[in-house]
């Protein structure tokens, strides 16, 4: 619309607006009528309800087709032909609540193309206009199944959503390329899968494969429940290790984007025989019969860590393994996600066993279910020998640091972090230190876990530990798979029956401390025989983990350099109390060029003296000259030992021989 047009036509409104004031006070809105006997005239039918899901079985099994072989244009087209019981209303979903993210992250925004026929002739569909991942059907006498087709529109960067798609591999979750009927629970539906290869390629994924012709898998009939529970993944190159020294039933599936990325020697994959081993002997028991890692290698596929019930989704770095020492910082990645198959799914909290896929999930016990995962992947991945112990202490270090030094605990309990994903998943903002978010119920919770195991190790004389919480609460059942669903009273009796104690104030005190005096949980790194501390020059272990120690002044000047920019401002940190927020960048220090090099000589040269620290900062088209009064020079977070104190956090680190 023209600009003057646009302007005539807002003086018409306001003008109107002005003359009834009567009726814009009494203006109410109209839901759209969603009662089947009433057809608005708003929509080309009546929409019906969406059935609740009821647990008994759907009529037939869904035959399912994705083609994953149009590589150029990022597109996997798919197929399905669905029974139907007969004439009549049905709705399919698209699932909303996906597993492992804790919230509503289905890219339906992605689907394009949908077509619904039946012998040939086509079914209008109709989107509910509540929930935008229904589609109403009205199915003709006569029929029974519809062919459903569409696409998925993956995406060429990760500025959105993850890259799926790329020249050398294929990441397909079936979860978001799927349409399902309502009214049933996930697991009372049965599917017949299949994926259409590009030429030569190989995959991995914790599905039997029933047959293959030529480019085409075929997978053995599951429920919906299970297959969007195994993901595959696809690539020109492909490395399939056998990692169970009990037997060939885990597996590390290896993908890259150049063959040479695949070559892991023997003692890299020693180390992970070891994480196999240790998990055994922590939990004792496995609820699974075979354990897949997906593991792409890879700069071009979007980052992911996520968990599954008989394997996991993980990337890495190109040179993973061929630049093994870069890796040390990443390598409690596949710990984490194993560690998952026991705890978040065999034993996952009550409020995340939904029915199904479009049911919403609660969020209430995550510092279990990845606050006690994150503990013992940094655990295993120590015990294993993948962490080395000075690691492993800098690891813990900089977890302690973050906390103690978290301004977000003044108005946000750990407990509400727990909600963080529903309200928007994973999604960055400014101040994150005093937001607080995702991060805080996986690290803060592995600060709280620490706390819980040197407090029973300290209890018992050594006699007993987290360990044996882990063999009762997560190792029972040895070779069952149905999920089981644990509250918060469950996981104080399984702590009580380790170690009497008041377990239910333990756990409250700490997910729930709040306000000006509420501290990080850091009694079990002191309790551990440790104690935080700073150091100026990080050790080579210490910048194996914290990466980007160069650019790190969080705990000296209460920001990070990313290039020329001042990222990551602390709450009440020296930079946010010059009143400097995001968008700013560093130009000179002292007078001289600015870098993250001369920053940090100045600071050096500060450190007990009275000399300046002057900054020139510049944001569009203003300067600003920032003085710090700072004098406590370079401060990287370290571990230290408590002279003549029991070393529990030692023992912890230490592998276990049986």
């Amino acid at each position: 619309m023209p600009r003057t047009r646009l302007t005539a036509a807002c003086l018409a409104v306001l003008m109107t607006a002005a003359a009834a004031p009567a009726m814009a006070q009494t203006f109410q809105s109209t839901p759209v009528v969603t009662d089947a006997t009433q057809a608005p005239l708003a929509l080309p039918r009546a929409q019906p309800a969406i059935p609740a899901p009821q647990d008994k079985p759907y009529p037939g099994v869904i035959q399912y087709r994705a083609d994953i072989t149009d590589l150029d244009r990022r597109i996997i087209s798919v197929s399905q032909t669905i029974p139907v019981a007969g004439p009549g209303p049905l709705t399919l979903l698209y699932p909303k609540f996906l597993p492992g993210n804790h919230a509503a992250t289905g890219p339906i925004q992605l689907i394009s193309g949908l077509t619904v026929t039946a012998d040939g002739q086509r079914i209008e569909w109709l989107r509910d206009t509540l929930d935008p991942y229904a589609f109403h059907l009205d199915i003709p006498a006569g029929v029974t199944s519809i062919d459903v087709a569409f696409q998925q529109l993956t995406q060429p960067d990760s500025s959105n959503w993850r890259v799926l798609m790329t020249p050398a591999m294929v990441n397909l979750q079936w979860e978001k390329a799927i349409l399902y009927p309502a009214g049933y629970f996930s697991r009372q539906i049965q599917v017949a899968p299949s994926v259409v290869l590009p030429t030569g390629w190989k995959y991995g994924t914790a599905l039997s494969t029933a047959s293959q012709d030529g480019d085409v898998a075929t997978f053995a009939t599951t429920d919906l429940y299970t297959l969007i529970d195994s993901p595959i993944f696809a690539g020109a190159h492909y490395r399939r290790v056998d990692i169970d020294p009990s037997g060939d039933r885990v597996h590390l599936n290896l993908l890259a984007d150049e063959a040479k990325g695949l070559a892991a020697t023997d003692e890299q994959l020693k180390l992970y025989e070891n994480m196999v081993q240790q998990a055994d002997r922590l939990f004792g028991a496995r609820h699974f019969d075979n354990y897949e890692f997906l593991f792409a290698l890879t700069d071009q596929m979007g980052g992911i860590g996520l968990e599954h019930h008989r394997s996991s989704e993980n990337t890495g770095a190109p040179g993973f393994f061929t630049d093994w020492t870069k890796s040390a910082g990443d390598r409690g990645l596949l710990p984490h996600e194993y560690t998952h198959s026991w705890n978040g799914k065999f034993m996952r909290p009550a409020d995340e066993l939904t029915a199904n896929h479009n049911v919403p999930t609660q969020n209430t016990l995550l510092w279990v279910y990845e606050g006690q995962t994150e503990y013992w992947g940094d655990v295993l991945a120590a015990r294993a020998g993948l962490h080395s112990k000075e690691v492993a202490l800098a690891t813990l270090a900089n977890v302690a640091a973050f906390y103690d030094e978290q301004p977000g605990r003044e108005w946000r309990a750990l407990q509400d972090t727990n909600n963080h994903n529903l309200l928007g998943y994973r999604v960055p903002g400014q101040f994150t230190s005093w937001m607080r978010g995702t991060g805080d119920y996986y690290r803060e919770s592995l600060l709280v876990w620490l706390d819980a195991d040197t407090l029973i190790r300290e209890g018992t004389n050594g006699r007993k530990s987290l360990d044996d919480f882990a063999k009762g609460f997560f190792g029972h059942d040895d070779g069952e798979w149905a999920p089981q669903g644990y509250r918060f009273e469950d996981v104080v009796a399984a702590l009580n029956a380790v170690y009497p104690h008041d377990w239910a104030e333990f756990l409250r005190s700490r997910l729930d401390a709040v306000g000006p005096d509420a501290k990080a949980p850091l009694a079990g790194i002191e309790r551990g025989g440790w104690r935080l501390t700073y150091t100026d020059t990080p050790s080579a272990a210490e910048k194996s983990v914290q990466t980007g120690w160069a650019n790190d002044f969080q705990y000296s000047l209460g920001f990070t350099l990313a290039a020329d920019k001042l990222t990551n401002i602390r709450w009440g940190g020296p930079a946010f109390e010059q009143g400097i927020g995001a968008g700013w960048s560093l130009v000179a220090v002292n007078g001289k060029a600015g870098s993250a090099e001369a920053l940090r000589d100045a600071v050096t040269a500060a450190k007990g003296t009275d000399a300046p620290l002057e900054l020139l900062l510049k944001s569009g088209d203003r300067f600003r000259t920032v003085a710090f009064a700072y004098h406590d020079g370079l401060r990287y977070p370290r571990l230290e030992r408590i002279e003549g104190a029991p070393d529990r956090l030692s023992d912890i680190l230490a592998p276990r021989r049986r």
